[in-house]
Formats: C-alpha cells, structure tokens, sequence
C-alpha cells in the first residue's frame, strides 16, 4: 500500500499515476471491503435460514429498512466525499476538512433521529415493510437492533465513503473487513449458541457496525487522511448544497432501491413466504455479484474526481472506459456460473425448502441473462455523480431500481403471474442500460469539448 505524508502528494499520484494501474491499486481495497461486507450479509441469510423459510423472508423484509439507512449514510459520504476529492483537486485542503466534519456529524444525529422515529413506530413499520402475519413477529425482532444502531451504519458509510474519494480505500478496507468477519462470528454464536435466534443475526450486524465505526474513526487520522475534528463542523447552507449535490444520486439509487425491496416483498408476498424467502435471497446473492463491481468503481471515484478537479478530462474518460470494460467481464463470468448453478446457489440458504429453490433459481437466471450490461450503468451513475452532474446522475441512479423496477414489478405479475416478479428485475436492468446510453454520451462528449477548449488556450491545464 503506497502511503503520503500530506494531500498535496496524494494529488500528484492520482493525477499522474498510469489509468489501469491507478484504478486497480484504488479498487482492490474496496472491493475486498465490498465483498466481505455482501459475504456477511449473505452469512445473516444463511444462518438464519437454518431457523426456517419465514426467519429467511424476515431478513428479506427488513432490507428496504436497511436501504434506507445505507441511504443516509451514502448520501452525506458521497456527498461530502465527492466534494472533498475535487477540492484536494483543486488543492483546497481547508474547505475539504470542514466538509470531512460536517457531513460525519451531520449523518451522525440524522441516523439518531431516524432510528428514534423507527423504534417509536416498530409495529406499524414492518407492516409497511411487507411483512405478512407470520413473518412480523420476526421481522420485528432484527428491525429492533437494527434501528438502534442506526447512527453507527450510516457514519461509518460517512467515513469509509470520505477515505476511499481521498484515495484511501485501504483504511476504509480494514474498517469495514474487521466489523465483516466479526459478524460472521458472532452470528452463530447469538443465534445458535445464546438461543437468541433472528434476533441474534440483527444485534452480531450492529455490534459488527460499531467495532467498524471505531476502526473507519481511527483510519481517517492516518496515511495523510483527513481527520475529524468537532472544531471543524461549519454547518451552512453552502455545504449541504454541495452535500445534496454530490449525494441525491445516492438518495435515489437507495432510497428507490428501498421501495423496490417493499414492492417486491408485497409482489411475492401474493405466492406465500416461500416467494419472498427465495426472492430475499437471490437479492443477496446478486448483491454479492455486484458488490465486486461496486467495489471497482469506487477505486475509479477518487481518480474521477481528483482529475477531473485537475482538469485532465482526458484521463476521466479513459478512466470511465476501462473500468466499464473490466466490470463487464467480471459480470460475464459470474452471470455463466449464475445461470448453470443457479438451484444449487440457492439450495445452499435454503435446502430444505424445495418452492424457495424453484422460485429463486428461476429468478437468478432471468436476472443473470441482463447482469453483464449493468457495468455500463454502475459506471456511468459513479462518473456523473463525482463530476457533480446530479440531475443525470440521479436520473441513471432512480432508473434500475424505481423507474423502470417499479412499473415492471407491479404490472408484469399481472400479465404472467409468480413469473412477473421473477422477471421484473431483468427487465427493468435492460431498460436502465438504454436510458443511460445518452446520459453517459452527451457527458464524454463535453469534456472532450471542454479539453479542446483548454488545449487552445495559451498556459491553461
């Protein structure tokens, strides 16, 4: 890991260092983070599925719940964190650490108030969750733990969201592997061992999410990170402008990803607990795929929005193409395992249960058959919200999981039924893919303009 005593040289580097090269050494950290944090989140289905297909489905009603609050938490990282990389850009490291501070503590009590607000009102919550009468009870029992660390989820997204834009994946890496692999450890442990049952899985995630919290506090006071300081907090409107800016994308892509989940626990929900038991797990298994790809855009932020702060628009584009590039080979190989293996992928959370795998296995493939060209739209929703385009940003971010999943999840299952839902998704991932199409065009063809423009003027670059 390469480390700088100061951002004057952790701006050099990205601005000069070669684009592959850049990128990879950027992303591997994350998308080590990423994919541990989606592994343990499938260990919280596995273990649990072992309880019974209604634990398994009360999981899966509560994920819109903590969409939301990763909703939180991605909107003032990135936000606050595209803004930091642009001005350590520019070389304005004093406004860069006031934006560190406030957008941390800003999320901090937003998560406090949001987790209040949800205990107060738990009983009703899970009903608009989609919770059927058999799954509440259980459904109640993980959003318990959940809401009451709320704070501690959405600042430590906060905090490894602002490492990585600053180009420090690794510390977000250790932050968030650490709080991983304890999960995985303690979920048999409270579920099995203390009898605590769903329960257990909920409280392993929080106190996972706090040890994380302590680890991602502590990685920002080294290796030239921007450390938080309470004397830096300058809340204006100025700044949540730019947090909004740089984060409604975020907004969107979560918080619709959210009602999706609600939606599509409500759709499934029509054919029995066992549909949205294998509905809840293919979104994991599918979220596992597409964290890795996650993970490299990330390692792609920091250098799209340190250059294009520069002003090196030719490198943000040369960016943008190799990371699409490589996350469309990635998906391949895993949408060809996903639709050979898939009843055997989904026997491994539910074996016992023969509709969950029927249900889940169909839904993988279908959804496996449109998942490699989701690399173009991961690719162009990360670069036009790092530039700070967020109106197009926000368009791409809303489209696979609210415009197009939306409609298609409410309408096709009244043409084709069970088969509706479990299309739904690939549907709405190729609608999503045309959409952004034009978004990304008319982007690439601006900066190439605005490069021309530079190159004709006399000492600017």
């Amino acid at each position: 890991m390469r480390t700088f005593t100061d951002p004057e040289q952790k701006r050099k580097y990205l601005t000069e260092e070669p684009i592959p090269r850049l990128i990879l050494t950027m992303a591997v950290p994350s998308i080590i983070s990423m994919l541990i944090s989606s592994f343990y989140n499938m260990a919280d289905t596995y273990f649990v599925g072992r309880i019974g297909t209604t634990a398994t489905a009360a999981v899966g009603v509560v994920f819109p719940l903590m969409s939301i609050i990763q909703a939180l938490g991605f909107t003032f990282g990135h936000g606050s964190g595209n803004y930091i990389s642009r001005a350590l850009g520019q070389g304005d490291v004093e406004n860069a650490r006031k934006m560190a501070t406030t957008g941390f503590l800003s999320a901090l009590i937003a998560g406090a108030v949001f987790g209040a607000v949800g205990l107060i009102f738990l009983n009703g919550l899970v009903g608009i969750l989609g919770a059927t009468p058999t799954i509440a009870p259980f459904a109640r029992d993980y959003a318990l733990f959940i809401l009451i660390g709320t704070p501690f989820m959405a600042a430590s997204l906060v905090l490894n969201n602002q490492l990585r834009f600053q180009g420090s994946a690794f510390y977000g890496m250790i932050g968030m592997g650490a709080g991983a692999v304890l999960n995985i450890a303690l979920d048999p442990l409270f579920i099995f061992v203390f009898k605590m049952g769903v329960s257990g899985a909920a409280l392993a995630t929080i106190l996972s999410q706090i040890v994380s919290f302590f680890l991602l506090l502590r990685g920002c006071t080294r290796g030239g990170n921007i450390a938080i300081h309470l004397k830096e907090f300058s809340p204006s409107l100025a700044r949540f402008k730019e947090i909004a800016r740089g984060g409604t994308p975020s907004l969107f892509r979560q918080g619709l990803g959210s009602v999706a989940s609600i939606c599509l626990n409500f759709a499934a929900g029509i054919y029995g607990d066992a549909a949205i038991a294998g509905m809840s797990i293919v979104t994991r298994v599918l979220q596992f795929a597409n964290s890795a790809i996650i993970g490299l855009g990330q390692g792609f932020q920091p250098v799209c929005g340190f250059n294009y702060g520069a002003r090196l628009y030719g490198r943000v584009r040369k960016a943008f193409w190799f990371t699409v590039s490589v996350a469309f080979c990635v998906l391949a190989v895993f949408s060809i395992v996903g639709i050979v293996f898939a009843p055997e992928i989904i026997a491994i959370f539910r074996k016992e249960d023969l509709d969950v795998i029927a249900v889940g296995a169909l839904s993988l493939q279908l959804q496996c058959v449109a998942l490699p060209f989701s690399a173009f739209v991961v690719g162009a929703n990360m670069m036009l919200q790092t530039i700070g385009k967020p109106v197009k940003a926000s368009i791409a971010a809303a489209a696979r999981s609210g415009i197009f999943f939306v409609p298609a999840v409410l309408i096709l299952p009244m043409i084709w039924g069970l088969l509706g839902v479990q299309m739904s998704q690939a549907v709405a991932d190729v609608c999503s893919i045309i959409l952004s199409i034009p978004l990304v065009a008319t982007t690439l063809r601006e900066m190439k303009q605005m490069e021309k423009m530079q190159n004709q003027v006399p000492g600017e670059g």
